[in-house]
């Protein structure tokens, strides 16, 4: 059977999950590792225990995947998001990655990866005048990493 194909704008949700687990099985057999596992650290109200903001993303095959970090503006330049990541990389310490990486724009946050030991690997301009997708890595063995 030949499938037919489309162009859509509006994906259905519940089938780019269902093709996700079909390719994390086809991964885990690859490999013979099943580690996937979410992480996350939450910036919360101390009254309500909503989150405000906070850093997600995933641990894999000794990786620590950096998805998405947000912080609304009147939490931000005051250690909160270090406190965050700090978190969130020692969690990963803790169930064994040795590496973790993030993609960031140029107008977000790399100068704050930097900051934090984490080193340019690529970049991918945008057709924005001087704007780019900014590829960041950081090994999480070194001494030095485990004090952010």
């Amino acid at each position: 059977m030949i499938p037919k194909l489309v162009l859509t704008d509006a994906p259905d949700w519940c089938i780019e999950a269902a093709a996700e687990a079909a390719l994390y099985r086809h991964n885990v057999g690859r490999t013979g590792v099943a580690d996937r596992q979410a992480i996350a650290t939450l910036a919360l109200d101390p009254e309500t225990g909503e989150a405000s903001g906070g850093l997600w993303g995933r641990t894999e095959l000794g990786l620590l995947f950096l998805e998405m970090f947000y912080l609304p503006e009147a939490l931000r330049g005051g250690g909160i998001g270090s406190e965050l990541l700090g978190m969130l990389e020692a969690e990963a310490r803790r169930r064994g990655c040795r590496e973790a990486v993030v993609e960031t724009s140029t107008f977000q946050a790399p100068g704050f990866y930097v900051r934090h030991g984490y080193t340019e690997f690529g970049r991918v301009p945008f057709t924005v005048e001087g704007e780019a997708r900014v590829f960041l890595r950081k090994s999480l063995c070194d001494e030095g990493a485990k004090s952010t």
